[in-house]
């Protein structure tokens, strides 16, 4: 049979007797393993309070809250390092498919000035332009048809040229353009008329691919001639000097032969020059200006050629030759105390007045 509730080993039974009343008490609730919803606090977690473990009869078998501290903290952290990565991910991909994008092929209409094909158009009508005479007057009209839009040609055949006297062009050069949109543009021409130098400005017009000189050009000034810059002395090594002119003339007579075999001793290690193929012969040395400095140096050369006359022209017939002198500028250098070896040759920008 079950014991009462003051047994004497101390047992307590799980009936229950009936009280005075003859009621059955009420079941122990069980005490709660955490807060209430929404009391989810610190001290719960941490298991330090023991109000919020509640009383409890039998020895008490954890920490309380504290084994669900470490894993809230886990997602946690879990969490911010996706977000994070996520979002450093998205700059570094969105800035990577910015700059791979391929660009948008622009608009036909969009397209920029055609300054090649309008430099060679103007250059090709400035020949026909700079040249006329009353006996080829009908021709020049008749050329001029192929560059200018209908109504000019048949307003201005001549293109304000008044048939009288004559022009005579010598050389032309494209000198630049000025592009003032997409439509629009001025092609200069540096042209010897006459024997006198000039530029003239030809306007263009452009359509997608299609140019036309839209209008008559304008004479402008030549350029203005210019004192050109001083150029730093550096002072002579009379020695160096001394020692080119004595090797000087053998090379430029190999250098104008263009003999490779005959070049080949006097250049250094490396070097590449060709020779002028026999156009010129070699006369004579007129100055060298060797600079002060070390085992390398950049010298300049004066030097006296004979030109190859041309079979049956007077000086020829006469047994006589043209004479030129250039300046150049060589780089040497001194191998074997004294022995200069070439390592490249060209022209000078040195003013004739500066050595």
């Amino acid at each position: 049979m079950a014991r009462g509730p003051h047994s004497d080993d101390g047992a307590r039974s799980t009936v229950y007797y009936l009280d005075s009343a003859g009621r059955v008490p009420p079941p122990r609730r069980p005490e709660p393993l955490g807060p209430e919803p929404g009391l989810l606090t610190d001290e719960w977690l941490a298991g330090d309070s023991t109000a919020a473990r509640g009383p409890s009869n039998g020895p008490w078998s954890g920490a309380g809250g504290r084994w669900l501290l470490w894993p809230l903290r886990a997602v946690l952290w879990g969490t911010l390092l996706i977000i994070t990565f996520r979002g450093v991910t998205a700059i570094v991909f969105d800035q990577d498919h910015t700059s791979s994008a391929p660009a948008v092929p622009a608009h036909p209409a969009a397209t920029q000035f055609p300054v090649g094909l309008a430099e060679a158009y103007a250059a090709n009508f400035g020949r026909v332009y700079l040249n006329f005479s009353p006996q080829n007057q009908a021709l020049r009209e008749e050329e001029l048809q192929a560059f200018l839009p209908a109504a000019i040609a048949a307003a201005d055949p001549d293109l304000g040229w008044d048939g009288v006297g004559e022009m005579s062009l010598q050389s032309e050069q494209v000198a630049g353009i000025t592009v003032q949109d997409r439509q629009h543009a001025v092609v200069t021409l540096l042209a010897l008329v006459n024997g006198e130098l000039m530029e003239l400005g030809v306007p263009v017009a452009a359509s997608g691919p299609d140019v036309v000189v839209s209008g008559e050009p304008a004479w402008l000034p030549a350029p203005t001639a210019i004192s050109p810059p001083a150029t730093a002395n550096h002072g002579t090594d009379a020695v160096a000097q001394s020692q080119l002119l004595n090797e000087l003339p053998a090379f430029f007579q190999a250098y104008g032969s263009g003999d490779s075999a005959a070049l080949g001793p006097f250049l250094a290690p490396g070097a590449s020059v060709t020779g002028l193929g026999g156009a010129l012969t070699f006369d004579s040395v007129a100055a060298v200006q060797v600079p002060t400095g070390g085992s390398t140096r950049q010298i300049y050369v004066t030097v006296i050629w004979q030109v190859t006359e041309q079979s049956g022209s007077v000086a020829a017939k006469s047994g006589m030759a043209s004479k030129l002198e250039m300046t150049y500028c060589m780089s040497v250098v001194d191998l074997r105390h004294g022995k200069w070896y070439v390592k490249e040759i060209g022209a000078s920008t040195e003013a004739m007045g500066a050595r």
